[in-house]
């Protein structure tokens, strides 16, 4: 018997429906996701990447830009929901789907249900942050009043690389950063 907090958003979640649309239209957008995350890469933040579509056609994309947009809530996701709701001029993106290389965090989960986001698609999980149902369950909460399909594991492996590769390479630049246990 499950206690305490994991057990009550267990005890409230929905069952929803965890597919691929299509293996090659997923991979497709997953990939514009991964160069999106790249593009971050190259400007210094954590590669992370997110494209948002509609019945086949790209409305956004984004990659992840807290540091440079001095801004700690300017995730990519952050980011793409509020450039295809300006392009669509409304902030529900009912019938959207969206693509994004990492687990979404609570932030970034709320704002999609916020949205009304029929998709959502990740690559890889975050152990550490991920609100999908790695770390929390923020996504489908049985308290909340939307559902949205979920496919995980879409190019898992390539989009766990880029991020590892990215954190591999910051912890050889500067050691310090790197977590250590207390004596």
């Amino acid at each position: 018997m499950r206690t305490g907090i994991r057990a009550c958003y267990d005890r409230h979640m929905p069952k929803v429906a965890v597919k691929a649309l299509s293996p090659p239209v997923d991979e497709r957008f997953m990939r514009m996701a991964l160069r999106e995350a790249a593009r971050g890469a190259m400007e210094g933040e954590v590669p992370v990447g997110a494209v948002v579509v509609k019945e086949g056609r790209v409305l956004a994309r984004e990659h992840n830009r807290p540091i440079h947009l001095h801004d700690p809530s300017a995730h990519a996701e952050i980011l793409v929901l509020r450039r295809a709701a300006r392009k669509l001029l409304n902030y529900r993106l009912e019938g959207c789907d969206l693509y994004v290389t990492i687990e979404p965090c609570a932030m970034c989960a709320g704002a999609i249900v916020h949205a009304r986001m029929r998709r959502l698609i990740f690559g890889a999980r975050d152990p550490k942050a991920g609100a999908c149902g790695s770390a929390l369950r923020v996504l489908n909460h049985g308290k909340l009043n939307h559902r949205v399909e979920l496919a995980k594991g879409i190019l898992a492996a390539e989009c766990a690389s880029v991020i590892q590769d990215f954190f591999r390479t910051r912890r050889k630049r500067n050691p310090s950063t790197v977590n250590r246990t207390k004596p």
